[in-house]
């Protein structure tokens, strides 16, 4: 069944192998763009493209109501990183999350990363401290969702890397998961949680072949 969409963060990494995915899978794609850089390599995939900044409301209550049609659900990969001075992750989502909300969207799905919210045990000292300033961030945009009343998927991948897609990526619910995954592997992850039962799932996603530690964990089931 395809599904209307609406993408944030499509200019690059995971959010860009997401919209490859979805698209790829006939559903109807519309990505936001901070800037035109990325809107020819977007549209030529088949995505519609509107031109707003998350951490603007007004801009997404715009650009979710500017849909050519009325979006299903709505994917965020919005993120910064440790240096950035303003992160988007708390607020950029949470104001996603509230013009879902306004929008009537059915299901919103949002990438963070592992060591987030109750995950934070799977990193190590030396990782947590580079990274606690935008877990912190992350962990309250995953709050502000899951109380937001939105049916939501939480997918936490693990160390990204950019390698073409290895088919091993997998999900699970153990907290103590770390590994690596490729950005690919994580998009196909996210764009299989579409039309499956991991409503109001929070999901660790991780290659299996590359797993920092080796021990016994359940998968979580896709189909």
């Amino acid at each position: 069944m395809t599904s209307s969409i609406f993408l944030a963060g499509a200019s690059r990494g995971v959010g860009r192998e997401i919209a490859k995915c979805l698209t790829a899978q006939g559903h109807h794609v519309t990505a936001l763009l901070r800037s035109e850089a990325s809107r020819a390599e977007l549209e030529a995939m088949g995505v519609s493209v509107i031109i707003g900044d998350a951490m603007a409301p007004d801009d997404l209550k715009r650009a979710l109501g500017q849909s050519e049609k009325p979006i299903d659900v709505v994917i965020s990969t919005i993120g910064g990183l440790p240096q950035d001075g303003i992160k988007p992750d708390y607020p950029g989502n949470k104001n996603l999350i509230d013009a879902a909300v306004s929008a009537g969207v059915k299901k919103f799905i949002l990438v963070t990363s592992i060591g987030t919210g109750n995950s934070v045990s799977a990193l190590s000292p030396q990782t947590l401290a580079v990274l606690q300033p935008v877990l912190i961030e992350k962990d309250k945009a995953e709050q502000h969702l899951i109380n937001s009343g939105l049916t939501y998927t939480i997918v936490r991948p693990g160390g990204l890397k950019s390698e073409p897609a290895t088919g091993n990526g997998v999900l699970t619910e153990d907290i103590r998961i770390i590994g690596s995954i490729h950005r690919a592997d994580v998009a196909d992850l996210v764009c299989r949680t579409i039309n499956t039962r991991a409503d109001n799932k929070i999901l660790s996603a991780v290659d299996k072949n590359m797993l920092f530690g080796q021990f016994e964990f359940e998968t979580f089931d896709l189909s």
